[in-house]
């Protein structure tokens, strides 16, 4: 059998899914134009990685370890922003400071969208490095997954 395939069969057991998406704004609340906007995913073998699985015909086994190597996020207002990290949970007390390594922030309300919402789609990009047991072949694999959600921006308006 050719390792290839053999490799194709341990990354299908390893049951790669796509980002856990969180964000700020969370859906079903509402964000403001202007404000930090972060994004990230839960951190786990099947939601980033590592993971590992193998497979085996006859005398030869392949071993297969996938990770993500980026989550581009279509952010809706026709704005991409590709991040090489999972992202970092927003807490309250960092306030209105930026992400450190995955964020956005919208300059419009979502009012503009015909839904009303922002339709926010995470992309994962699995980085598949697999090998032949006892050295010889090595290879790369890769898999894409996606998941989406919606969300709300408002503009706030200042009276004096």
């Amino acid at each position: 059998m050719d390792p290839a395939q053999l490799a194709q069969q341990a990354a299908d057991k390893m049951r790669l899914r796509a980002p856990e998406i969180g964000i700020t704004p969370k859906p079903g609340g509402k964000g403001v134009v202007g404000m930090p906007v972060y994004m990230w995913t839960e951190t786990g073998p099947e939601t980033y990685g590592p993971n590992t699985a193998s497979a085996s015909a006859g005398a030869v086994t392949v071993t297969a370890t996938a990770k993500v190597s980026k989550i581009v996020w279509q952010m809706g207002d026709g704005k991409t922003v590709t991040c090489t990290t999972p992202g970092t949970p927003y807490e309250p007390e960092y306030g209105k400071k930026p992400s450190p390594d995955c964020g956005h922030r919208y300059e419009v309300p979502s009012s503009t969208q015909p839904s009303g919402k922002f339709h926010v789609t995470a992309t994962s990009t699995w980085t598949i490095d697999w090998q032949v047991a006892g050295g010889g072949q090595t290879g790369q694999l890769t898999e894409i997954r996606d998941s989406d959600v919606d969300i709300t921006v408002v503009e706030v308006q200042v009276l004096n």
